[in-house]
């Protein structure tokens, strides 16, 4: 499974960006996606994940600012970002694992990432 990420870029603190992050090589119906990201210096920590029957949970400092969705049919997931923040400044990187635990441990699949700058 090869994961391509795309929607990152600049922005003003307070303003909003949407990640997609599409998959190819085989069906990702069955599979936990989640996003996470690394910030210079900082080792890389999980931001959400959504199961195959889209129940989702989110690292505390993004509840109720981030959405973490899929659309099975696109092969695709997708993390809505509203209300940045310059601290969320990062690389974003999208994932993909047989379970919840699998995915928050030691991803079977890696994107290669997205760059995410908020500006103050």
């Amino acid at each position: 499974v090869q994961l391509v990420e795309s929607g990152g870029g600049l922005v003003q603190a307070g303003g909003s960006l949407r990640l997609s992050c599409v998959a190819s090589g085989r069906p990702i119906s069955s599979y936990t996606l989640g996003w996470f990201r690394q910030a210079p210096g900082k080792e890389r920590e999980f931001v959400a994940h959504i199961n195959w029957g889209s129940s989702t949970y989110y690292t505390d400092s993004v509840k109720g600012r981030f959405t973490i969705s899929r659309d099975n049919a696109k092969n695709t997931v997708y993390l809505q970002m509203n209300s940045l923040k310059p601290e969320d400044t990062a690389v974003y990187y999208c994932a993909a694992g047989t379970s919840a635990i699998v995915l928050r441990t030691t991803p079977t699949y890696w994107g290669q990432g997205t760059q995410v700058t908020v500006s103050s």
